[in-house]
């Protein structure tokens, strides 16, 4: 028999672990720096993430998505974890959460 997927609770699941991950340049987790832009999980308990980055030359292009996916990975029941890098729409200031935005003087 299948197991049924608490959406919500798998969701708060997936964010959480989002919040562990900082960009290294600038001291805010990816999550509240609005670099996650979709987070989708299909029945098959896999994730596919849309997020960006601050710029095209981020240092971390390479490293970050890799650590998105293996820390989506380590979530009980998570089978697999793509992270698709966009820059559509390019990622402002404007993307950031206010906690974000108060732990950078911003505000």
């Amino acid at each position: 028999m299948e197991q049924a997927i608490d959406t919500n609770l798998l969701g708060t699941e997936i964010v959480a672990k989002l919040k562990t991950i900082y960009d290294p340049e600038i001291p805010v987790d990816i999550y509240e720096l609005g670099l996650i832009y979709d987070v989708m999980v299909s029945t098959d308990f896999e994730v596919k993430i849309l997020m960006t980055l601050t710029s095209p030359n981020c240092p971390v292009a390479e490293s970050l998505p890799r650590e998105v996916e293996e820390k989506v990975k380590s979530i009980e029941h998570i089978k697999n974890a793509e992270v698709e890098i966009t820059f559509d729409p390019p990622w402002s200031k404007d993307l950031m959460s206010e906690e974000a935005k108060l732990e950078l003087g911003m505000l």
